[in-house]
């Protein structure tokens, strides 16, 4: 960074560490929480200001005006006053590798140029999609997408908190609300009842982590949790939309599969086992349907910013997941998982069937 710059939460995490001083004080900041700089490595690209929302309010402003202060009066730490931080949690839904590799100086790895999302006006004009999940995350980012591009958005969650935040910012726009759990039948029906007579496209995005067990360690309870949302929530939607689309000789359907549907080494074992399900799912349901119109494709996100918190509660999957995770990409905002499930979503993916597409920065080739 130039010497004429000055740090502030708007410089991204990689250039404060970079930086001479400003290294120093977010390190020391980071260990007075038992923390290191490893935490943050997949979400180094990012704004240091974002940490505030990752973090849930354990990460304030107050802080990051405090580290700017620090900086300006050149209070920097000496090294040894930064070290010693215990084993660390992963700021929000990313997660880091224990022993993570030194961020270069910037001079030696300049920033690369930041993804800015574009719109495409008309995109699903006259067409009904539904959305899981749209309450948070990568379903809120991919419901704003199709909304904003011309489609009438059911946007279906757990929460109506979350719903009701979400219609507030697309006054403009063709969005219906529906809270609803989608391993309920009465719920599924609700949604169907909602959507209207015709149903274009669905995108199964609803779906939550387990707790990084290995399979000896794993309860029923996770288990059953895991699989009732991740594949027979998504099931239970394929099976109520399907019979429409069949009627129309016309259809799309996006499931979110994961890095773990395509590796052993993203999560424990009921996430990893109920993504595989999810991409089985998708693979047969494209194959059963690709004579009548309907289209069955799945995304595999990597690393992405959600609030969907990844959990350790076993030493054992802590160690070899957090080892495995040392390849990990930067982690990326919802609105680039957005991208890619409304390209396959639309018309724009017309000869795309059965795919199971790694969005992940590259992740699934390390």
């Amino acid at each position: 960074m130039s010497k004429n710059e000055k740090l502030s939460g708007d410089s991204s995490i990689r250039t404060w560490l970079a930086d001479p001083a400003g290294g120093p004080v977010l390190r020391e900041l980071l260990a007075a929480g038992g923390q290191d700089e490893g935490v943050l490595r997949p979400v180094s690209r990012l704004a240091l200001k974002r940490l505030v929302t990752m973090s849930k309010g354990a990460f304030t402003t107050g802080m990051i005006d405090e580290l700017v202060r620090k900086v300006e009066a050149g209070e920097v730490p000496e090294p040894s006053e930064t070290g010693g931080a215990g084993e660390a949690d992963a700021v929000g839904s990313a997660s880091a590798s224990d022993g993570a590799p030194e961020f270069p100086a910037a001079q030696d790895a300049p920033e690369p140029e930041s993804w800015v999302e574009k719109i495409t006006p008309g995109r699903f004009d006259g067409m009904t999609v539904i959305v899981t999940g749209a309450g948070s995350g990568i379903g809120r980012a991919t419901a704003s997408r199709i909304a904003r591009e011309g489609g009438r958005v059911i946007a279906v969650d757990i929460s109506r908190e979350r719903l009701e935040e979400f219609s507030s910012e697309h006054p403009e726009t063709d969005v219906v609300t529906v809270e609803a759990d989608i391993t309920d039948d009465a719920a599924i029906a609700r949604i169907i009842e909602e959507a209207g007579d015709r149903i274009d496209a669905l995108a199964n995005v609803a779906g939550i982590m387990d707790n990084m067990t290995p399979v000896h360690e794993l309860s029923d309870a996770v288990w059953q949790r895991v699989f009732a949302i991740n594949v027979t929530g998504t099931m239970k939607l394929m099976r109520a939309v399907v019979p429409g689309m069949l009627a129309r000789a016309k259809g799309s359907i996006v499931n979110i599969a994961s890095e773990a549907a395509l590796r052993g080494s993203a999560a424990g074992a009921a996430y990893t086992a109920s993504k595989h399900a999810v991409a089985g799912l998708t693979k047969s349901s494209a194959f059963m349907y690709g004579a009548t119109g309907i289209r069955v494709n799945a995304v595999a996100p990597g690393a992405t910013i959600t609030n969907i918190e990844a959990t350790f509660a076993s030493e054992l999957g802590a160690q070899r997941v957090q080892m495995a995770m040392a390849v990990l990409p930067d982690a990326v905002e919802a609105d680039a998982l957005a991208a890619s499930i409304t390209f396959l979503l639309s018309d724009d993916a017309v000869n795309l069937n059965g795919v199971i597409l790694p969005s992940d920065g590259g992740w699934s080739v390390a």
